[in-house]
């Protein structure tokens, strides 16, 4: 793809959001036929198992960490100046905000991710609960709930004005990012043989993994060629939600990448559930179950605002690049998914029993 032409063609801002799309694009269709989803892993592990689901998170993030550092070895990526490493992360809010993200994916039965890709098949529960996920985000963005964001998240920051890389804070070589990418690929292709896990689910979790690389190729790309300067970004669905709701509400909003990303991903995961035979109109199953997901939504718009991304954003995209708080908020995620899990799904049930 020539960049320069393109953005000669069509402008700055389309190029971005068009490179968006595809990273979206990609995103959507991997993530709708592997089923990945780090509820799903996080739920199986908390009830003490080591199976597909686990396997099939372990497969995608080691290959966004894999493809992203290995990108930067060979200089086509550079990490150092994206926005995600250049500002302050914040300790405080990676934790509360990564439990209680992790606390809402459980109630809501998917992360934010997860459930933009069941929406594309006809999930009407995940489409409701995907909506109230992006108003509450955008209310901690700009909104009323963003002073209590903005308090919490000042509890407890980075040093020297910038996100911490865990890598270079620990005097480690980037050739380490690799190995340990590779570590846990070939912890992932064990588990997926131990479960028999099928070649094409295995090729398209890994394609989760090279979405979120690709997203970084493409907009570091971008930075390089664009007169005005370009966030270096890939795919997360917390602000990108919240943006490409005011997008259809606001009429001087401008596109960027964050605006193709997400209706990217619903793009490829409507073809690939298509193309499957697998679109269908589902909804709620009881109140309880549509009182859990609404409020489960919403403790992730917060959370995932708070904690700086979403189980995607700073669980593999921030992860890929070692951000310091995108690994503390992925360990929330894991802490507050499991303790939810337990205390309300595992003790309802045998309380019943």
């Amino acid at each position: 793809m020539d960049l320069v032409a393109l953005v000669e063609r069509i402008g700055e801002a389309p190029t971005a959001a068009l490179l968006g799309l595809i990273t979206g694009t990609v995103f959507g269709i991997a993530a709708q036929r592997s089923r990945f989803c780090l509820r799903a892993a996080v739920v199986e592990f908390a009830r003490g198992g080591m199976g597909d689901k686990i396997a099939v998170w372990l497969l995608t993030f080691s290959t966004a960490v894999v493809w992203v550092q290995g990108a930067q070895m060979l200089g086509l990526v550079e990490t150092a100046d994206a926005r995600m490493m250049a500002v302050p992360g914040s300790w405080s809010g990676a934790i509360i905000g990564g439990l209680m993200f992790g606390a809402g994916m459980v109630l809501a039965r998917g992360c934010s991710g997860r459930l933009l890709v069941l929406a594309a098949t006809g999930n009407l529960r995940s489409l409701v609960s995907g909506l109230i996920f992006a108003v509450v985000a955008q209310m901690s963005l700009s909104g009323m709930l963003s002073p209590l964001r903005d308090q919490l998240a000042s509890i407890w920051i980075t040093s020297g004005g910038r996100n911490m890389d865990l890598l270079a804070s620990f005097g480690l070589d980037q050739s380490f990012g690799l190995v340990l990418g590779l570590t846990l690929a070939v912890l992932a292709l064990i588990l997926s043989r131990r479960n028999r896990i099928g070649a094409k689910r295995l090729i398209f979790a890994s394609g989760v993994g090279f979405a979120v690389a690709l997203g970084w190729f493409l907009t570091y790309s971008l930075s390089l060629v664009a007169f005005d300067p370009v966030q270096i970004e890939s795919a997360t669905f917390t602000g990108p939600s919240a943006h490409t709701l005011m997008f259809f509400l606001d009429r001087n909003a401008v596109l960027e990448f964050d605006i193709g990303l997400v209706p990217g991903v619903f793009l490829g995961a409507f073809i690939a559930a298509a193309l499957a035979g697998e679109l269908k109109f589902q909804g709620f199953e009881t109140t309880a179950n549509m009182r859990q997901a609404m409020i489960g939504a919403g403790l992730m718009g917060f959370g995932g605002m708070l904690a700086g991304g979403c189980a995607i954003g700073a669980g593999v995209t921030g992860g890929s690049i070692f951000a310091g708080t995108a690994w503390a908020a992925l360990t929330a995620f894991w802490i507050g998914g499991m303790a939810t899990d337990f205390l309300v799904f595992q003790r309802g049930a045998l309380a019943r029993a």
